[in-house]
């Protein structure tokens, strides 16, 4: 998506951010892709043999190419999750591919880069209780999979009611969220719910799948969530992160507003919210 390339040029057109603060990712292993995906899985998708029946419903065809962009964008996960823990709050550009559930893919969602993540720092005991705060329209069905028998990880999630996925999965908590939702409303159930998430996970890292999909632009979203709400909500988990001091890694998801800018500025306005509240 041309996202991902607009995104960092107009972070350093706004002068939020300086080449400085980027870094590059690299190719993940399998091994630690299989940290939280299925072994044959991850054979079949690097071997380019997953069935037709597969490929559908991940909707992309297979190709090296494309294993490899997911690859990155796991590593990109990982190392911000890495960075969040030294400077509070870290980004990856891309990722927030919470489709993809243990042993397939779904959704444009090959591999599930936040969940890799959580098993990777819970693996090298750089956390030990992990909140997955999934705010993307879509449910994060993937993820609910991953971990529904993972007492480490609690996952939350916040979606369209009656959008994709159309079967759900069931996450630690769920929020379904009525067609045409408002900013008042939307903001209210927020408000309301992060404060008892907190107080029941206790978490001690935190990811956050910030897709911009909610936006009343969106063609796929169905609420009616204005970008001034969307920074409002992003300014929520950041706080509630900053104030307890847990470290807080961030994915971009979805966004598919007919107008790219206002993908991209939506995105954006989470960067400078941040760079805001962690005084950077």
């Amino acid at each position: 998506m041309n996202k991902y390339e607009l995104i960092p040029l107009q972070l350093l057109h706004q002068g939020l951010v300086s080449e400085a603060n980027f870094f590059e990712p690299q190719l993940v292993s399998r091994e630690i892709v299989c940290l939280a995906h299925d072994a044959q899985y991850v054979s079949h998708l690097w071997g380019l043999t997953l069935s037709a029946k597969m490929i559908r419903r991940i909707g992309f065809p297979l190709s090296e190419s494309l294993i490899n962009r997911e690859r990155y964008i796991l590593d990109g996960t990982i190392q911000a999750a890495v960075f969040a823990r030294q400077y509070g709050v870290a980004f990856n550009i891309a990722g927030g591919t919470h489709h993809a559930g243990y042993d397939y893919g779904e959704g444009f969602c090959l591999l599930n880069d936040q969940a890799v993540a959580a098993v990777y720092l819970l693996e090298r005991e750089l956390a030990s209780k992990v909140l997955i705060i999934d705010l993307d329209v879509h449910q994060g069905n993937g993820t609910a999979h991953i971990f529904r028998d993972n007492m480490d990880v609690f996952t939350f999630s916040m979606h369209g009611e009656k959008n994709f996925p159309f079967v759900k999965e069931r996450s630690d908590w769920d929020i379904p969220l009525s067609d045409g939702l408002t900013d008042s409303e939307y903001l209210a159930i927020l408000q309301d719910a992060l404060p008892q998430l907190f107080d029941r996970v206790q978490p001690d890292f935190v990811f956050y799948q910030a897709g911009v999909d909610i936006l009343e632009t969106d063609k796929l979203g169905k609420l009616n969530v204005s970008a001034s709400a969307c920074k409002q909500r992003d300014a929520m988990v950041l706080r509630a992160c900053y104030d307890r001091q847990v470290p807080l890694q961030i994915s971009m998801g979805g966004g598919y507003s007919a107008q790219i800018k206002d993908i991209v500025n939506a995105h954006v306005e989470t960067y400078r919210e941040a760079i805001n509240i962690y005084h950077f």
